[in-house]
């Protein structure tokens, strides 16, 4: 049985939620992390069996707990990461309660509480009071799909790739990969190493070597001052919608993803899909602009970390031999087809790389926008008591990875201690401030 009052409630027990956790408890503050399946639920249920985290795992690790194995520069499996944070919360006794799903919050009637409505298994609906509430949830629950997915023909199996997990599992046949982002680009690896035929629908994404000079390019953006930046750093605000680059944790130290290195492979390079007629996919003329982009991408990040290098004498080695990363000027990796057969071409399955997108209906409050997404800033939201925290660029670019959550998580920890603090002191004694 869960009790009604508590000073906080999180709801999400993935890195975000747990991390904010750590900081309550150590705050002293009565708390309770909600969390609709098991710790790390989407680490769980929407990664393939072979994934890997694409950020060394010296780098994926919470506040108060660091890497403590033999692989430092490796990447943990999608199951080990897991462990990791199941002895977290051990470690630090965090108030996790699993399988409990938030079904709505909303303001007391008295307006000095949050009143969540949840659903534990077949008990029927309850709901409990806190002063305060994190959404550690995520803004990448729900898989965003493109309304070109309904005219693929009905005897072809789709998939996102949060549904994806081996190729084994799939039929036998060729398989269309909608989208060029990390998820996409690892999938079809993949599959390319179980011996399938792949098609590349790719869209406009950038690349990172995966080692350059000596380091995980990882821990080099780090050191430079990159994962520092603020939106107001960025030329323009829109880049923070752009898509991770390509790369991979798979290997032991990971490796360079690009199209050129894809289509080596034997993946067949496509630009990006236009539409769907019947079994025909009809395909843009912007493969070759695609490759040239990542390349590009890729030469700048170098370019800034060479003159990062030179500006502060940091050690390191010169740039190593990576055909990977070799730029492809003339795009001769990418191929002419302008529409695809999908019967010709013996295509059994699609897969959609098309992103998540977050879904906040059950937040019965004014703090979303035009478009059911959070309003905040730096996480805290427009209703006092009320915080977010797990999306990409909540205050910096590291804010999406891992080891971004202990800056954001101690900060939002602060807020909440410093709300609840004025919210405990009688009115009277707020008369004369």
């Amino acid at each position: 049985m869960i009790q009604s009052g508590f000073d906080v409630v999180v709801v999400g027990a993935g890195q975000a939620g747990l991390g904010v956790s750590y900081y309550l408890q150590r705050a002293g503050r009565r708390h309770i992390v909600l969390e609709r399946g098991r710790v790390g639920e989407s680490w769980l249920s929407q990664r393939w069996d072979s994934f890997k985290l694409n950020t060394p795992n010296v780098l994926s690790t919470l506040p108060g707990l660091p890497y403590e194995g033999p692989d430092p520069d490796g990447f943990w499996t999608r199951d080990e990461f897991v462990a990791y944070l199941r002895r977290y919360v051990e470690r630090f006794s965090l108030p996790v309660v699993t399988g409990v799903t938030a079904l709505a919050i909303e303001r007391s009637d008295d307006g000095r509480n949050f009143v969540v409505r949840l659903r534990s298994g077949e008990q029927a609906a309850s709901s409990l009071f806190a002063r305060a509430v994190v959404v550690a949830s995520g803004s990448q629950q729900s898989p965003k799909l493109p309304p070109v997915h309904t005219r693929i023909p009905g005897d072809l199996m789709q998939m996102h790739t949060s549904g994806y997990r081996s190729a084994a599992a799939l039929p036998p046949g060729a398989v269309v990969i909608v989208g060029s982002g990390q998820s996409g680009c690892q999938i079809a690896e993949d599959l390319l190493e179980a011996g399938r035929r792949v098609y590349l629908c790719t869209g406009k994404v950038g690349r990172a070597p995966r080692r350059y000079r000596g380091r995980d390019i990882v821990e080099w953006l780090l050191t430079s001052g990159f994962w520092d930046q603020t939106v107001a750093d960025l030329k323009d605000p829109a880049m923070t919608r752009l898509p991770q680059p390509q790369i991979s944790g798979v290997g032991r130290f990971g490796h360079t993803v690009s199209l050129q290195q894809l289509s080596h492979a034997g993946a067949v390079i496509l630009g990006r899909l236009v539409d769907v007629k019947d079994y025909l996919l009809m395909i843009g003329d912007d493969a070759a602009a695609h490759v040239r982009f990542a390349d590009e991408a890729s030469q700048q990040i170098k370019d800034d970390l060479d003159a990062y290098i030179a500006r502060t004498g940091a050690a390191a080695p010169p740039p190593e031999h990576d055909p990977a990363d070799f730029p492809d000027p003339y795009a001769t990796c990418v191929s002419s087809l302008r529409q695809l057969d999908l019967k010709e071409a013996g295509v059994s399955t699609v897969i959609w790389s098309t992103g998540f997108t977050g879904n906040f209906h059950w937040l019965h409050l004014p703090v979303l926008d035009a478009e059911g997404q959070p309003l905040h800033e730096r996480g805290v939201s427009p209703v006092p008591g009320l915080y977010f925290l797990g999306f990409p660029w909540l205050h910096k670019r590291k804010s999406g990875i891992i080891c971004g959550i202990e800056e954001d998580a101690g900060y939002i920890a602060d807020q909440i201690s410093a709300w609840l603090d004025v919210e405990s002191v009688p009115a009277s004694d707020l008369a004369g401030i």
